[in-house]
């Protein structure tokens, strides 16, 4: 006989929805089953009980084995043998209808004893089981939804283990109650054959026997037939035995393998790590929906990657719908009011983002890993898994301690003369790489330099450090971190204005600012710090690019959270190989003599080199605008100079008419006794009209 199709028991764990379809289909098959064995055992009751309608229930018999054909088995229906096999026996019920006489006996243990045995024992057996495993089922997803609603807070420790023991019980229950199902359903494609065989073999012996009318009817042609069938059904039993032992082989090695994988807690990370070179996933995972304004809820879902693609599939779905694309997707831990071990998942654009829930922290970094090796487009390689490894494996090498990493994180740690790694700040050391053999890394980056992961406002800091300057009256500061010195020149008078999509990676200081190769140096150590320290979280912003600065502007509340003054970059590039990738450098606002800018990296959802243009054009229409204000200024002072010498020369003309209108003026005769002589209010009345009359004659004469 053909093979038989078989359960996988080894899925039952994982209870994917592929799975369940499958036992769908098994279900079925036995409900038909079930439906087709009560019809022929209502056949041979009739058989039995009405001997003066032998005739007729045997007609019917022959009857119903010739439609065999014709029942739509989802399993059974290209046997072609078994087809063949009760076709013939129909052919000898139905020449035998006539003959047939009283078989109470004969056939109540030969033929009724089987049949009855499947009906009642066997097809009850998986009922009984669909019930158990459906219960078992509810109760699993009950425990499952009542562990992921656990608060984060520790003061839940009882109720935790609670869950924890209820999703282990429930998990294990389910897990046991599906294996002895998917067991039972595998014997059933083996008994269903007996079944149908060992009533109607029992049948055709007590005829043989009972009949000796008949036996001129039965050549021996007909006996050879038997035998061969009596053979077939004993294989079939035989194949079927060993195939009972070997399934319960396999539950209870399960049960053992899969003991630690009932509860819901991190595995052990010595005996199952964290892979990180995985190019696809699959497994459930809770899904945070909008049902209103501001509500929302989770709902748990089979989510797999399909190439590019995210789908999820709910269990009673036949295929996957897609959740999202992960080409250029960013993926980020995500920290959820309600939720543990959530992360977010943004398309390329920024225009969808989905929030998921994984059921352990260790898968959650595995989704996490995974979605971002495909965002890299790993997965259309030929040994992705290999490419994966090799590229982490570089990160964590780009990033391999000096020899002197330890005495600087010594340094570094609190109490001994250094501030330690505080929020998203860390500290790195690497050895030089061959690229940048002519120049030593301690050349281009400043030693025991922390990198800073996230954006702060450095308005706080440079008020600290510049000796609290006087405030200027009427103007309060910014608390979100909005520079208070900018004018509104920068927005309105710009005379380019453009605007990408940007995330911080991060930035450090570094001591060669001039130099060409400082910012793929600094790229490199700030992405080898992120693959080490497991950093994939990323702030989001918007780039706009002035004639007079650069802003890093926050996309959902416009606040200007950094601006850069355009004269303090000195230099702007894009990474060799990605060109997402680019970064700028930045003079300090001390001027620090040793020549010491901090170095900004930013990952782009466009062409890098494009922003870095956008930048050097900015500079560009800076200088040139410069330029014309040198000049206007130098036509306005040349102006002034004109005007202070003609102011000047006026100046002097008066200076020379009083002169001369004095020279003009009678001296005052002295009296006799060497006195003066004083003159009465007529007369210097009259000398003034004549000083006046002689100072416009002087100014005429001059």
């Amino acid at each position: 006989m053909p093979g038989i199709e078989k359960l996988p028991i080894e899925e039952t764990l994982e209870d994917s929805p592929q799975t369940r379809s499958l036992l769908g289909v098994f279900e079925e098959d036995a409900a038909a089953m079930s439906n087709y064995c009560n019809m022929l055992y209502q056949a041979m009751h009739r058989m039995y009980d009405a001997q003066n309608e032998l005739s007729a229930a045997t007609h019917l018999t022959s009857r119903l084995l010739k439609e065999y054909d014709k029942q739509r088995f989802p399993l059974g229906s290209d046997d072609e043998v078994m087809s063949s096999t009760l076709q013939q026996f129909a052919k000898v019920i139905d020449e035998l209808s006539s003959c047939h006489a009283v078989l109470s006996t004969q056939l109540a243990d030969a033929m009724m004893f089987p049949i009855t045995q499947f009906k009642e024992r066997d097809l009850k057996e998986i009922l009984t089981l669909k019930e158990v495993f459906q219960i078992s089922s509810d109760d699993h997803d009950t425990a499952i939804n009542r562990y992921s609603r656990l608060s984060k807070r520790k003061d839940n420790d009882k109720m935790r283990a609670e869950a924890v023991e209820d999703v282990y019980t429930s998990r294990k229950k389910q897990h046991q109650t599906m294996m002895h199902y998917f067991c039972s359903l595998n014997t059933l494609q083996y008994k269903k054959k007996t079944a149908l065989l060992e009533p109607l073999l029992g049948y055709m012996q007590a005829q043989i026997s009972f009949f000796k009318l008949g036996s001129e009817n039965l050549s021996q042609q007909w006996e050879d037939f038997l035998a061969t069938i009596g053979t077939s059904v004993q294989n079939v039993r035989r194949e079927m035995e060993e195939e009972a032992g070997q399934m319960q082989q396999t539950i209870e090695q399960m049960e053992k393998s899969c003991d630690p994988l009932y509860a819901p807690c991190d595995p052990d990370p010595v005996h199952s790590p964290v892979c990180r070179n995985l190019t696809q996933k699959q497994g459930y995972l809770y899904i945070r929906n909008r049902t209103g304004l501001v509500s929302t809820s989770w709902e748990r879902q089979y989510f797999f990657t399909q190439g590019g693609n995210l789908m999820r599939q709910g269990r009673a779905e036949v295929a996957g719908g897609l959740v999202t694309d992960l080409d250029n997707a960013s993926v980020m831990a995500v920290d959820s009011d309600d939720r543990r071990f959530c992360f977010q998942v943004t398309s390329f654009d920024g225009k969808k983002v989905v929030t998921l829930q994984a059921e352990s922290r260790k898968d959650c970094e595995e989704w996490i890993a995974t979605i971002n090796n495909i965002s890299r487009r790993i997965y259309l390689s030929e040994n992705a898994e290999e490419v994966a490894a090799r590229i982490n494996q570089s990160a964590i090498e780009a990033v391999t301690p000096s020899p002197s990493f330890q005495q600087r994180h010594d340094s570094m740690r609190p109490g001994r003369g250094g501030a330690g790694r505080t929020g998203s700040v860390s500290s790195v050391g690497s050895e030089p790489s061959p690229a940048l053999s002519a120049l030593s890394i301690d050349a281009l980056v400043a030693p025991e330099t922390p990198i800073q992961f996230d954006i702060i406002s450095p308005v706080s800091e440079e008020n600290a450090g510049h000796g609290k300057t006087p405030a200027q009256p009427g103007r309060r500061s910014n608390p979100f971190g909005e520079s208070g010195d900018g004018t509104p020149e920068d927005s309105e008078d710009s005379i380019l204005h453009q605007l990408f999509i940007v995330r911080f990676l991060g930035s450090m200081e570094v001591k060669s600012a001039e130099s060409p190769d400082v910012i793929p140096e600094t790229m490199r150590q700030i992405l080898a710090a992120r693959a080490i320290h497991n950093i994939f979280r990323m702030t989001e912003s918007h780039l706009l690019v002035t004639c007079d600065c650069l802003k890093l502007i926050d996309p959902q509340t416009q606040v200007t959270r950094l601006r850069f003054p355009l004269p303090s970059v000195l230099q702007s590039s894009s990474h060799q190989d990605n060109k997402r990738l680019f970064g700028f450098v930045l003079r300090s606002a001390g001027e620090n003599p040793d020549g010491r800018a901090v170095c900004y990296i930013l990952e782009s959802n466009d062409d890098g080199e494009k922003i870095c243009d956008s930048i050097g054009l900015a500079k560009q229409i800076a200088l040139h605008s410069a330029l014309r204000k040198e000049q206007h200024k130098a036509k306005e002072k040349q102006q002034q100079d004109k005007l202070s010498q003609q102011k000047q020369i006026e100046k002097d003309l008066e200076e020379l008419s009083r002169l001369i209108g004095a020279s003009s003026r009678p001296a005052h005769p002295a009296g006799a006794d060497g006195h003066f002589v004083v003159l009465s209010n007529s007369q210097s009345e009259d000398s003034d009209a004549g000083g006046e009359e002689g100072k416009k004659r002087g100014e005429s004469d001059a």
